[in-house]
């Protein structure tokens, strides 16, 4: 028992508690600090923006709203998870609303298919096109939820930080399959081509080629399925504007205009970032939720790292670009739904067009967003917002964006006219672009890639660039580049698995 102190003896100050910096404040950046700050950490936030989001930056143009990034909401378990850390409730915050269908996918015929969360109501869609094959269906979505239950449930929030970690889990892998892509996968039980289409687009929305990713992410189907599609009312924005709240709440500090020019390093161990303008900050942790490539093409090194090296990050492979036509109209198109997928003429020889050859095509799908379908708050009285976005290739490839954003998007807006969006071209009130180049300069994407690493088997969990850095020491990674993926409920969990490999305060305060 440690003896009173004699009385008048003044009492040792308190510890000041460990401080974390954090570069970037996309979902995986603002989701570690409301974890770390749960966990006694004095945690600042960097954002060179000159708003918190990062791919979810939101933008404000002629009275209408844009959310820039995501826009589909799953596993909102993931969300209450980092309210209830606070001790708030997420729905006092945030509504969300359920989406039914979840998705509208046309055709390039024509043809509709409504795509929910409702069973019988795909068994009912795919006997329209394949009556053989719903019986396929239920045991794709049987083999969907094995991967889901190991995939998700199990590894999710799991660090990978040795080879013995990808051992422990390879027969599970094997048994599920996960050397299949998810187009073979679904190809195992569905014969109707374009049913194949329908039940494998889902890697696209994380920049991934149905017919390279492991089959791992098949687990989507049934994570939908499970938790729903949802849409944030007020926007994506809605969210980061909730989480920005916990953080100040718990009294995190939010710092935007301040671009992060390197880390600081004392031999291979962070000691905080340097900023563009000088400005030295120390820190015990330094956490990266900048795209993973460039955190260690740019800001750390090259001669602190052995495993990340230039040619390694050069000689690996990327996500597809994005390009995204913002626009909103006079006028309202009450039949069009909130989420739809336009599937063009080709699938996989465009797939080949974005991922292999990385050459823009004339041809195109897109996904179709209409926020105001559900919220008609995001567009000025009896008009519409949307935004049409377009998997191409990324920087890899040799298109001069510069050249070819505006004749992209005159295609782009030529289809929809004679699609689903009668007499666009003379509706459209407000516009702009985003293009992988956009994402490379204004996002520091390494090349331009919309989501980072292409998830395919071999740069999957261990393969991956681990949340706790095997360069650099008290150096942690959260986001889309490292494991377990991008997608809303991927970056958020990134975040989840800095509970296992980040020390407690209490071990260095």
């Amino acid at each position: 028992m440690t003896p009173p102190l004699p009385q008048g003896t003044p009492r040792p100050a308190a510890r000041p508690a460990p401080h974390a910096v954090i570069i970037g404040s996309g979902f995986g950046g603002l989701a570690a600090a409301i974890r770390l700050g749960a966990r006694g950490y004095q945690v600042t936030v960097l954002e060179r923006l000159d708003a918190p989001g990062g791919r979810a930056y939101v933008f404000h143009q002629d009275g209408f709203t844009f959310d820039a990034g995501p826009t589909i909401v799953t596993a909102p378990f993931v969300l209450e998870e980092l309210w209830a850390l606070c001790g708030k409730r997420f729905a006092d915050d945030v509504e969300l609303r359920p989406m039914s269908p979840f998705y509208r996918i046309r055709f390039d015929d024509g043809d509709v298919f409504d795509y929910s969360g409702d069973p019988a109501q795909v068994r009912a869609e795919i006997s329209r096109f394949a009556p053989g094959d719903v019986a396929g269906y239920d045991r794709y979505m049987r083999e969907s939820e094995a991967i889901y239950r190991v995939g998700f449930e199990q590894l999710g929030h799991l660090p990978f930080n040795s080879l013995w970690d990808m051992a422990r889990i390879a027969p599970d892998m094997a048994r599920l399959g996960s050397y299949r892509t998810v187009y073979g996968l679904v190809s195992k039980y569905i014969q109707d081509p374009r049913l194949r289409m329908v039940l494998s687009f889902h890697p696209l929305l994380i920049g991934g080629n149905p017919f390279t990713v492991t089959s791992i992410y098949a687990l989507i189907s049934f994570l939908e399925r499970r938790w729903g599609v949802h849409s944030a009312m007020g926007g994506t924005g809605s969210l980061v504007r909730g989480l920005v709240g916990l953080i100040e709440g718990q009294g995190g500090r939010m710092r935007y205009g301040a671009e992060v020019s390197e880390i600081t390093l004392d031999g291979r161990r962070a000691t905080g970032v340097r900023l563009a303008s000088g400005e030295c900050i120390p820190a015990d942790i330094v956490v990266s939720n900048a795209d993973a490539a460039w955190t260690y093409r740019h800001l750390v090194p090259a001669g602190a790292r052995r495993r990340w090296t230039d040619r390694r990050i050069e000689r690996s492979r990327y996500s597809a670009g994005l390009f995204v036509w913002y626009f909103g109209t006079r006028k309202r198109y009450p039949e069009v739904a909130h989420h739809s997928i336009l599937l063009g003429p080709r699938y996989r020889g465009l797939l080949e067009d974005i991922f292999k050859h990385k050459r823009l095509a004339k041809d195109f799908s897109l996904y179709l967003h209409r926020p105001t379908a559900t919220d008609p708050s995001l567009a000025p009285e009896g008009c519409d917002t949307f935004y049409a976005l377009s998997p191409v290739p990324n920087l890899g490839g040799d298109t001069d964006w510069a050249q070819a954003a505006e004749p992209y998007r005159a295609a782009i807006a030529r289809y929809l006219s004679e699609t689903v969006l009668p007499d666009l071209e003379a509706q459209v009130v407000t516009s702009r672009v985003a293009t992988p180049q956009d994402f490379q300069d204004r996002l520091l994407s390494f090349r331009g890639a919309g989501f980072s690493l292409e998830p395919v088997l071999w740069q999957s969990a261990w393969f991956r660039p681990h949340n706790r850095s095997e360069d650099i020491d008290r150096l942690y990674l959260v986001g889309a580049g490292t494991h377990p993926g991008a997608g809303l409920p991927g970056v958020i969990s990134s975040a989840r698995v800095l509970d296992m490999v980040v020390p407690d305060a209490s071990d260095l305060a």
